[in-house]
């Protein structure tokens, strides 16, 4: 047998390792004008030696000499002033008038600490946000008196709802879901602890607690909720507001809105035909959804033996249904845009403007500088104002940088897009950001960063510098053509064309090739149902 042995070796070899202010450099290049701002404003926190620098606001040394100014002044104020004695002051100024009328002339009550000052509430307290679709529902549940065991298979289902306020679980995953919370429970996880026992959850949903050494018998627990509640639970939800959260399919959601429509009419009155509208329109939402989606109205009248109009005014009632109730509270927020960058036309060139009016302007700050050359001072303190200093100036480059890239990106595009500029969006031409990276002498993924989330400001509009960026089909003559202005040609066809007949696949693709431009069917079909536009069959409007 071999003896192990432990040998020292040098082996050298070439690594790429991103130092952390390339990382940094990176990072600052992909932020947009907004979030670069935060990211400076909280680097001037966490870095004593960063400052921002402003014309009006003086600097820590100028404050300094002003003050010492002022004081000599005072000083010498006050040794030209002839001295008062007691007896020529006038006991007319001691007199505190405002407690005075405070006192007697104040007629409601004044109690000890009024003069205490009041802590006024912070600025946050009046911020709201919009509420949520969770907010809303738990809000109804809060003011529902249930049984516990329903009000627990209410909130899984409220907390399982999808944006749309669909339930996507079925009762077994949430039987199973409601049992596995078992465990998570302190009453439960102390069971376990005082008698030694394991606790696990049987294939059908219920809990059971199985002995530890001193016995070997089975001893049930209750699950937080079983089939009877749960399915009492769903129908609570669904009876909530909005009318068809809660619902699995889309013939459910309409459904509980049209019964829910019925019950108003009971309640309140209305059109005297209004309940057998309702329920015809809930006879084709029951049976003949896929039908209607496909806008087969004349065979729906066939099939439900009624005339053209009963199923249109049904048709009509059922179109102004939500069938998708949880979006009307999960809208997402506005997000707040502004250009990094504005394209500005002078004469007969175009002019890149970078928009960082009230971006911070950097500089480092001076004082921290003495603590490097003041001797006495203790060397971990010369090292972190060193360390500083490097990480604060490495920023500032950083930032000039990304700067200088988002520059050369824009002229670039300016040199390939300028009939857009000076037209419109027909005449935007194919660009890769390939081409663009080779013209600058920098890498695409570089390109790619400096154009992600950043808008330019154009006489054409606001546009996402991504945007310029689109693959070409072959257009006229041997020419490229924008893949978007492709989309946008195939979405005018559709728009402009006959309800009653529709264009087809086919001869859209026709059109296109007399302009010139070489698409096949499969591109054209491809390209519509990436704008979600229907197909032929469903854009038939018969009459």
């Amino acid at each position: 047998m071999g003896s192990l042995q432990t040998k020292l070796s040098l082996k050298v070899s070439q690594r790429q390792i991103l130092t952390p202010g390339l990382v940094q450099m990176v990072s600052v290049l992909a932020l947009n004008k907004l979030e670069l701002k935060d990211m400076i404003n909280e680097e001037m926190v966490e870095n004593p030696v960063l400052d921002e620098y402003v014309d009006t606001v003086p600097t820590i040394d100028e404050i300094a000499a002003r003050e010492e100014k002022r004081d000599r002044e005072s000083s010498a104020a006050l040794a030209e002033e002839p001295q008062t004695t007691p007896e020529e002051r006038d006991p007319f100024e001691e007199v505190d008038f405002g407690s005075f009328f405070k006192e007697y002339l104040d007629p409601g009550y004044r109690s000890n600490t009024e003069l205490e000052s009041i802590e006024k509430p912070s600025f946050e307290n009046f911020l709201s946000k919009r509420t949520s679709l969770t907010d809303h529902l738990m809000w109804q549940l809060g003011a529902t008196r249930v049984k516990d065991d329903v009000l627990a298979a209410a909130e899984l289902i409220i907390g399982n709802l999808n944006d749309d306020g669909y339930l996507p679980l079925k009762d077994e995953e949430l039987l199973e879901l409601g049992a596995g919370s078992l465990s998570a429970l302190d009453g439960g996880m102390a069971l376990e602890k005082d008698l030694g026992l394991d606790g696990v959850v049987s294939a059908d949903g219920e809990a059971k607690v199985i002995s530890g050494p001193a016995s070997s018998q089975e001893l049930p627990a209750k699950a937080l909720f079983g089939t009877d509640a749960l399915r009492e639970a769903i129908e609570l939800v669904r009876q909530m507001d909005p009318i068809g959260v809660g619902a699995r399919t889309l013939r459910e959601c309409l459904m509980a809105q049209l019964k829910d429509l019925l019950r108003v009419h009971d309640e309140r009155g209305g059109e005297p035909d209004m309940p057998e509208l309702l329920e015809d329109a809930m006879v084709i939402a029951d049976n003949y959804l896929p039908m209607l989606q496909n806008k087969l109205i004349r065979e729906i009248a066939r099939a439900m033996n009624k005339s053209m109009e009963r199923v249109e005014r049904c048709v009509t009632l059922i179109r102004t249904l939500d069938p998708k109730p949880g979006l009307r509270y999960n809208v997402p927020d506005t997000r707040l845009i502004e250009p990094d960058v504005a394209i500005i036309k002078q004469g007969d060139e175009y002019v890149i403007v970078m928009n960082d009016d009230d971006m911070p302007q950097l500089r480092l700050n001076p004082t921290y500088k003495k603590l490097l050359s003041r001797e006495g001072n203790e060397k971990e303190v010369r090292v972190y104002v060193k360390e500083r200093y490097k990480s604060a100036l490495q920023l500032i480059k950083n930032i000039e940088q990304r700067k200088q890239t988002i520059l050369k990106v824009c002229y670039a595009i300016i040199g390939r897009q300028r009939e857009f500029l000076d037209f419109g969006i027909d005449y935007l031409k194919p660009m890769m950001i390939k081409e663009v990276a080779e013209e600058i002498g920098v890498h695409p993924s570089t390109v790619s960063r400096a154009v992600a989330s950043k808008y330019a400001h154009t006489p054409q509009g606001v546009f996402e510098l991504r945007y310029f960026f689109s693959e070409s089909v072959n257009g006229p003559e041997g020419g490229a053509t924008s893949l978007l202005i492709l989309k946008r040609r195939v979405k005018k066809l559709i728009e402009d064309e006959d309800p009653a007949r529709p264009l087809t696949d086919e001869q859209i693709t026709r059109i296109l090739q007399s302009q010139g431009i070489q698409v096949t069917r499969r591109t054209v079909a491809k390209y519509r149902e990436d704008m979600r536009i229907p197909s032929t069959h469903q854009r038939r409007v018969k009459k």
